[in-house]
């Protein structure tokens, strides 16, 4: 059984890691979980470097806030030079599950905007292939049924995340026992449901650097 202390210490150093690639005086993008509270918490150090930001969830707006760094909305940003972020899963050719804070749509919105996206994780969650953690979809209320009936016609099996309303008013399906060999394709016929917002699956906006950390330090790729 893993040491949740030792996992806490690999999180702690790939959002240090993190901050390598961060240009001092660009607006910053900042994604959500536990390991970007790492980072977070390293960047609030470094506040009068990167005094301004933008952020995918209203948690982590609200850590900025508290460490002295203005959160700005991602209209008046204009383009990102770097978002850094974590995921739930890493598959070998850098595509990802995320959204089990349920942040997803935000996240990948902001990614997309930007010009290097970050991806920082505690080696547990490199998998073979995707799927062994549930895939979130971010569905609007009406198409709830509708959405976890298509889900279950490719094999999920589908669970409403209980009591769980999005930063945007919408609930999350997440999707089970799923193994996703093709996770582009995936993702663009998940997207086409009508009442999908977005699937967790980044795979069409991968990282530019995945920054893994484990007992021997953080091992870097980048694309």
């Amino acid at each position: 059984m893993s040491n949740p202390l030792s996992k806490d210490v690999q999180k702690h150093a790939a959002a240090e890691h993190a901050l390598r690639f961060l240009t001092p005086g660009e607006v910053v993008g900042v994604g959500s979980g536990s390991t970007v509270g790492f980072f977070i918490a390293a960047l609030s150090k470094r506040a009068v470097d990167f005094p301004k930001a933008v952020s995918s969830s209203e948690r982590s707006s609200g850590l900025l806030r508290s460490a002295g760094i203005q959160v700005l909305d991602l209209n008046d940003a204009g383009p990102i030079g770097v978002y850094v972020d974590g995921a739930d899963e890493v598959d070998p050719n850098l595509a990802l599950i995320k959204g089990g804070g349920g942040a997803l749509t935000r996240e990948k919105i902001i990614a997309q905007a930007s010009r290097r996206f970050v991806c920082i994780v505690d080696e547990s969650k490199q998998v073979p292939v995707l799927g062994t953690f549930p895939l979130p979809v971010e569905v609007i209320p009406m198409a709830r049924s509708l959405v976890a009936r298509e889900l279950a016609a490719i094999g999920a099996t589908v669970i409403e995340r209980a009591g769980f309303v999005t930063d945007n008013g919408n609930v999350i399906l997440d999707a089970a026992r799923l193994r996703i060999t093709d996770p582009l394709a995936l993702e663009a016929q998940i997207n086409q449901w009508p009442g999908v917002v977005t699937v967790g699956l980044f795979a069409r906006r991968r990282p530019d650097v995945l920054l893994v950390a484990g007992p021997g330090g953080v091992a870097e790729t980048v694309v």
